[in-house]
């Protein structure tokens, strides 16, 4: 049983994880399971996913879920129109938790774009840092006037550009350790999704010092009609009001 279930797999579902399991509120997280050794939040984790709509509705019945907390990624879309549909069946309350976007600032070098596919036709040519995890790897797969250095935590599994190397490596990330690699790889654009947060916030800084252009990957738009709020204190305020 879990007073409050915490769609999880980011710094600030773990933080909030442990703010509730310290306050005594039974809480259990949800991974979906895509990273091979994910970091887990202190208390009860369940890993995998709820099979849509129904599954996870089931779940909450069946837990005596009295609250939904989704702080997903960002780049998530799936789970959280699924997830407030089925707090919706169920009349259990909930919450987004989504981190601030990064915001240009002086010195950025910006190109914003919609897709992933939209960044992978404006890399053309150069040397480029790919930071946007390895589901998204296979849209560069047909970049062959391009070189690679593709970061992951886990192997990419699908079909990768012709010229690359692959970097497993998981953040946070300081600004030094960045310069010193985007130098000892010549990188000449840096790819991102704009996932916001400071795990790793420094690559941005690393490619302004070096006036390196960045191709930033807009959010997808959040849905209509969820309550959403940017912080970790403020969804534990929002969790004392419901229960």
């Amino acid at each position: 049983m879990a007073d409050v279930l915490i769609l999880g797999g980011t710094g600030e579902a773990r933080a909030l994880a442990k703010t509730l399991v310290d306050n005594g509120v039974d809480v259990v997280s949800s991974l979906a399971g895509r990273v091979a050794s994910p970091r887990l939040p202190v208390g009860a984790v369940r890993i995998g996913g709820f099979g849509g709509r129904r599954g996870l509705a089931e779940f909450m019945r069946d837990n005596g879920v009295r609250a939904v907390v989704d702080a997903t990624h960002p780049f998530a879309a799936r789970i959280t129109p699924n997830a407030h549909a089925a707090a919706a069946d169920e009349g259990v309350p909930h919450l987004r938790l989504t981190r601030p976007e990064w915001v240009e600032g002086p010195g950025d070098v910006w190109t914003r774009v919609p897709t992933i596919g939209a960044a992978a036709a404006a890399v053309g040519g150069r040397r480029v840092f790919l930071t946007t995890g390895r589901q998204d790897v296979s849209a560069f797969a047909d970049v062959a006037d391009s070189w690679f250095l593709i970061r992951v935590v886990d192997p990419p599994e699908r079909t990768l550009p012709p010229h690359h190397e692959v970097l497993r490596s998981r953040g946070p990330y300081t600004l030094d350790g960045e310069l010193d690699l985007m130098r000892r790889h010549r990188i000449e654009v840096v790819v991102t999704k704009n996932s916001g947060g400071s795990l790793t916030s420094a690559k941005l800084a690393a490619a302004r010092e070096l006036g390196l252009p960045v191709i930033v990957v807009d959010r997808p738009a959040e849905s209509d009609g969820i309550q959403c709020v940017s912080t970790v204190d403020e969804a534990v305020v929002w969790l004392q009001a419901q229960l």
